[in-house]
């Protein structure tokens, strides 16, 4: 993320490039002459609050950055950032229980723009047996639990594809959100060692072409697997939720489904 010292020109142009677009795109988008743009990019035209957030709307900027930008412009922050235990946030702090916990008896969990762990329902903790402690200790990564060799990289039985298609996605959010903690977590994770034993496989499951599946070996369920799915709120004006992404997951099997009602009957 540019800081909030770059002048207000800077950080849309570089937000502009970052999306592809030229100087004619994002005018026609906001309906705004390219010459306007163009002096406001390069300082010799100071926009206007109102202007400010569309731009930053028909660019997609994340809710964090528009701040920063209205700032590096003279104006105060627009969308509050409060904490998950705010009484302000309390309905949606009760949506994400409810949803975490209707999901179960299938494993579902909530994190944050960084990936740390947020909140999960009981089926997350039952498949996280043998990892590591310094793995689980708070902030737990998911990310990081999911690549590290002592996580469950050693018990992903399509350990290939899944850290292909996880670092595929960790890639395209460090492009959209231009965040340093996640440019940093996938420089780490890229470098974790790949587990002794873990060989590239062509997949033979009836998903192969579809979809990519998280295939988990477990003591109690055999190899589980799984089909995920990512869910965010629906325009929301707070910077806390807006980064708040719930990634639920559905049994890809019905031996799956079956293993996963037996684990929970031991839960209760």
């Amino acid at each position: 993320m540019i800081g909030t010292a770059t002048a207000v020109g800077d950080h849309l142009r570089d937000w502009r490039q970052r999306r592809r677009m030229s100087q004619l795109d994002l005018a026609l988008e906001a309906d705004i002459s390219t010459r306007h743009l163009s002096f406001v990019e390069t300082g010799r035209a100071q926009p206007s609050r109102d202007m400010l957030l569309r731009l930053t709307d028909q660019l997609e900027i994340p809710l964090r950055d528009r701040n920063v930008i209205l700032v590096a412009a003279g104006f105060a922050p627009v969308f509050p950032q409060r904490s998950l235990d705010d009484p302000a946030l309390a309905a949606a702090r009760r949506a994400v229980g409810l949803i975490l916990t209707g999901h179960e008896p299938f494993p579902a969990m909530a994190v944050d723009r960084q990936w740390n762990l947020v909140s999960a329902n009981r089926m997350v903790a039952a498949l996280l047996t043998g990892i590591d402690a310094d793995l689980l200790a708070p902030p737990l990564n998911v990310i990081r639990l999911s690549l590290h060799p002592r996580g469950l990289a050693r018990s992903t039985d399509n350990f290939h594809e899944w850290r292909a298609h996880i670092l595929d996605r960790l890639r395209r959010e460090v492009e959209l959100t231009a965040d340093q903690g996640l440019a940093d977590l996938l420089t780490e994770v890229r470098a974790y060692p790949i587990p002794g034993g873990q060989a590239p496989r062509t997949p033979t499951d009836a998903l192969a072409g579809v979809a990519i599946p998280f295939q988990l070996r477990t003591a109690e369920g055999g190899v589980l697997s799984f089909l995920s799915t990512t869910t965010v709120f629906g325009t929301p004006v707070d910077v806390t939720l807006s980064e708040l992404t719930l990634e639920a997951f559905f049994p890809a099997d019905a031996a799956t489904a079956m293993a996963l009602r037996a684990m929970a009957v031991g839960l209760d």
